[in-house]
């Protein structure tokens, strides 16, 4: 299950730099990498202006290796739901996984010579900064990756829904 683009501040609230937001939700077995990088390819297309596209490729492109590295990595190794959120802020986008195992990730050592098991190294080195927090079940990572100082962006008429015929 997706939930739509919204932003995060109260709605009365006018602060044309208000943080987005974007969530899905699944069930134990339903997750796939694939669905995870549609919605962020869909939350990206809402968040950032048309004009700004072409000079966010980079972004795009980290941004997918990450949510498929995080969501990869719950399928493989948690068993249970997990589920994904993704935040766009005036100055960075978060993208945080929720898993219900309590093992926390651990770094491999890159090695030329190892098929598999080079994820997360790849995550921290993509992401500014890479947050793992425990939680009442399971754990939540969360990579930050900060724009580009000049894209700094405001925020524009949005849509009421993520993707198509999904309610606000």
């Amino acid at each position: 299950m997706v939930i739509p683009l919204r932003k995060a501040a109260d709605e009365q609230d006018t602060d044309e730099h208000a943080t987005l937001r974007c969530s899905a939700v699944w069930a134990h077995g339903a997750a796939r990498a694939a669905d995870a990088r549609q919605a962020l390819r869909a939350f990206l297309a809402r968040a950032l202006p048309t004009a700004s596209r072409p000079t966010q490729a980079r972004l795009d492109i980290d941004a997918e290796l990450v949510v498929s590295e995080l969501v990869t990595n719950a399928i493989r190794h948690a068993p249970g739901p997990s589920a994904m959120t993704l935040k766009f802020s005036r100055d960075e986008l978060t993208i945080s996984v929720w898993d219900s195992s309590p093992e926390a990730p651990t770094v491999n050592e890159p090695d030329p010579h190892r098929v598999g098991g080079h994820g997360l190294h790849l995550v921290h080195a993509i992401s500014d900064k890479v947050v793992v927090a425990a939680r009442e079940a399971g754990k939540q990572i969360t990579a930050h990756l900060r724009l580009a100082p000049h894209h700094h962006l405001t925020w524009t008429v949005l849509s009421s829904s993520l993707l198509g015929g999904v309610p606000r």
